[in-house]
């Protein structure tokens, strides 16, 4: 899909669908606003009609299409809700984009032009990505493997955003492209995680990492079996031990620094270092602890986190970012077997601490153990975030609407809360203190790797705590936001991608510790 902008009026248009997006309406003192005069004309009072019968409420999602004279220009127009007015955000903007695509697809209009509402909140730019992200995002679609379509739905070509009296099309230009970018590099992440389980063992994964990697110009590398176990990396080994396929580490790298002499190992930069750990479990079976047959085709989404880390770092790539980011992330499948890990087993992390397996569906965090503890030995970096789809527990806590969030560092924390709200990908702050840590101290290892039912996913963060010491960082718990079954604005069902607009309004936004 091309995305444009132009600025002119609206009904000088010549696409086959114009979206106009509404604020909420009160039927008694709504007026039209003068801008869309000429338009109204063109369309002999139906705008007005449609909101005086109350056919069209302004509704967030709600759309209503309208058809003009046939000589006209714009021919069919279709009203977006965009919501009450008090709560118009870049997120309400998005939605509005995904509705806007989604009534094109279902009338098969391939240009579309999008009028850009005169916001109080959201500046023009702020506006241009959002309406660029929500229109990339809605038009996502994962069929790869479907053969046949008695009705295959209808591609949109091309979407131009409608800046009436722009100051700075330039701006406006960019701040769309950007969008752009952030829209596809979360449908990457959506790719990842949708992949099934056959086509996408931790191989595939870092497979598909390098690919990236190398199409934005960035370094990967891959650690197999022989490495993990040369670095002492029990956990991530010792969940992968189970399965054919065996176990990757990958780390992927945008901004490396160069060595600092000729065969030193030493590095030298000046910008700041952070680095993005993914959970990477291309499926969980729940190993000799094993799930439920019930929605276990859906542990094929287990390793969302690290799809968010390679998206991420394609879109830091892309924005040429001015930080060293690195991504890393621990793949496995992990599965029932006669070399299967146990419960009552003893893993020796690349730490050096020992964990008493209870639990072997409570692998994650085993395998996040050693990414990062590499994560920091070997980058000393500023900050920490994983991600993960850790624990049921956080969907009971939180639900399907947000992520859950802990962190030992406050200006980290606080950070990554405002980047959740400028990319609409919600977060909520979740506690860790001692009596959770105490809760995972093992009896005869240093940890164990179940805390119990109570705090389950706290006491899974605190896990994790044990192998930060005092970087700054912070855990994003995404089991309830990294898949759906409900389609939304801009969202299908399946994998979401999540992670990857926060972790780049993160990025975008960082200046360092001070």
């Amino acid at each position: 899909m091309q995305i444009e902008v132009e600025s002119r009026e609206p009904a000088a248009s010549e696409v086959e669908l114009l979206a106009l997006p509404l604020v909420a309406v009160h039927r008694e003192r709504w007026k039209l606003p003068p801008r869309l005069a000429p338009l109204a004309r063109a369309l002999g009072g139906r705008i007005e009609a449609a909101v005086a019968s109350g056919e069209f409420k302004g509704k967030s999602g709600e759309t209503l299409l309208l058809h003009g004279d046939p000589a006209a220009r714009v021919r069919r127009v279709l009203l977006v809700g965009l919501g009450a007015e008090s709560g118009l955000d870049a997120e309400a903007l998005r939605r509005a984009a995904g509705s806007t695509i989604g009534a094109a697809q279902a009338r098969r209009a391939s240009r579309v032009a999008l009028v850009a509402p005169p916001l109080r909140g959201p500046s023009p730019t702020a506006q241009a990505e959002a309406l660029a992200e929500g229109a990339i995002l809605a038009a996502y679609r994962f069929d790869r493997y479907r053969t046949r379509r008695d009705d295959p739905p209808a591609e949109v070509a091309s979407v131009t955003l409608l800046f009436e009296r722009a100051k700075d099309l330039r701006a406006l230009r960019k701040a769309a492209a950007i969008g752009v970018v952030l829209g596809e590099s979360q449908n990457l992440a959506r790719d990842l995680s949708n992949e099934p389980a056959n086509a996408l063992p931790p191989v595939a994964l870092a497979q598909a990492a390098q690919k990236m990697a190398r199409a934005c110009g960035l370094g990967c590398r891959v650690f197999d079996v022989p490495e993990l176990e040369r670095r002492g990396m029990g956990g991530l080994l010792g969940v992968g031990q189970g399965s054919a396929n065996p176990p990757r580490l990958v780390v992927i790298e945008h901004n490396a620094p160069a060595k600092a002499r000729r065969g030193s190992s030493s590095r030298r930069t000046t910008r700041p270092t952070v680095c993005l750990v993914g959970k990477g479990i291309t499926f969980d079976s729940g190993g000799i602890s094993i799930k439920p047959a019930a929605a276990m085709h859906e542990m094929k989404h287990d390793m969302s986190g690290a799809a968010a880390v390679v998206g991420a770092l394609r879109a830091a790539a892309l924005l040429e970012i001015p930080l060293h980011v690195v991504g890393v992330i621990a793949a496995a499948e992990n599965l029932p077997s006669a070399t299967a890990y146990r419960p009552g087993d003893v893993l020796k992390t690349a730490s050096g601490q020992t964990v008493e397996i209870l639990n072997t569906d409570a692998e994650g965090r085993i395998v996040l153990s050693d990414a990062l503890h590499f994560a920091r030995t070997e980058y000393a970096p500023e900050a920490i975030v994983d991600l993960a789809t850790l624990t049921g527990a956080c969907v009971v806590a939180l639900g399907k609407w947000c992520s859950g969030l802990f962190s030992n560092d406050e200006r980290l924390a606080s950070r990554l809360a405002r980047a959740a709200d400028e990319s609409g990908e919600r977060v909520w702050r979740m506690p860790v203190w001692d009596e959770h840590r105490d809760a995972i101290r093992g009896q005869i290892a240093d940890l164990k790797n179940t805390g119990g039912r109570d705090g389950g996913a706290i006491t899974a963060a605190a896990f994790l705590s044990c192998f930060i010491e005092k970087i700054p960082w912070a855990h994003l718990d995404i089991a309830g936001t990294a898949y759906v079954d409900k389609p939304g604005p801009y969202q299908p069902r399946g994998a979401t991608g999540v992670g990857v607009r926060l972790l780049a309004a993160w990025l975008r936004a960082y200046r360092g510790r001070a």
